[in-house]
Formats: structure tokens, C-alpha cells, sequence
């Protein structure tokens, strides 16, 4: 599924910040015991209430109250995420260049030619999608 999504420009994670967004990810609200009890280390609950109020200073998760319970769900899509890491990985090895990255991955063999044939297809496919889009918008505007 091709989507248009908004790359945010975040403070950098941590490792355990990263383990813990890819719980958040998963579940899509948890609790910080729900946190807790899916690490891969065992870790007090004091410290993983203190990595997610981390993490929502950072402006990766949010927190709705029930009762007296936090329930945090990430502000931003994996992906979106994703891509503002690689965004930033590009510009600081790669001069901004993001064929160049692609390229080291696939001198890496990070990524293979059906990899990178698979993500030009979709790549297309989003272009198409929002030519589409934008004539609609021309049309409406009309």
C-alpha cells in the first residue's frame, strides 16, 4: 500500500528507545507494564515510564489517561519514522544523496536487485498515484 507520508524531523533514538517504539509500533497503545513485560531485558517500571515520557518529549508517542492508567500509542507511523532516520543517514554519509545510499546498499549486498526493482515499482506507483491526485485537485479547483 503506496501512502503519502509526512517524513518528521525527530531527535534521535536511543537503543532501548528503539526496542520500546517498535512495542509501541506493534500494539498500537500499550501501557508502560505492557512495555515492561515484552523487553527483551528486564527493566524496572520506574525506567520504563521514564523511556516513554522520554520518548513523548521527543514527539514519538502520546498518552491518553483511563482510570489511572497511561496509554501511550505512537504520534507518527514506523514508516515515517523510518524514512526521517534514513533521511538523516543520507545526508550525513551521502551528502543528501539518496541514490548514492542505495547504492552502498546494494555494493553491501544490504539490497538486492529484486529489492531495489520492487521499491522502483512502488516508487512509480506512488508518482502515479499522485499525478492522480494532484489533476483531481487541479479539477476541483476549477
Amino acid at each position: 500500500m503506496v501512502r503519502n507520508i509526512q517524513v518528521p524531523d525527530l531527535p534521535p533514538l536511543s537503543t532501548l528507545e528503539r526496542d520500546v517504539m517498535r512495542i509501541v509500533w506493534d500494539a498500537g497503545e500499550v501501557t508502560a507494564d505492557d512495555v515492561r513485560q515484552q523487553l527483551t531485558r528486564p527493566l524496572k517500571d520506574a525506567t520504563v515510564r521514564t523511556v516513554l515520557r522520554r520518548l513523548e518529549e521527543k514527539g514519538y508517542v502520546t498518552h491518553s489517561v483511563e482510570g489511572r492508567t497511561f496509554l501511550f500509542r505512537s504520534v507518527h507511523p514506523r514508516e515515517a519514522v523510518a524514512g526521517g532516520v534514513l533521511k538523516q543517514f543520507a545526508e550525513s554519509f551521502f551528502g543528501s544523496s539518496v541514490s548514492a545510499l542505495l547504492v552502498g546498499l546494494v555494493e553491501a549486498k544490504a539490497l538486492s536487485s529484486r529489492d531495489l526493482q520492487t521499491a522502483m515499482r512502488r516508487i512509480e506507483a506512488a508518482r502515479e498515484k499522485e499525478g492522480r491526485k494532484e489533476h483531481r485537485d487541479e479539477r476541483d479547483e476549477s
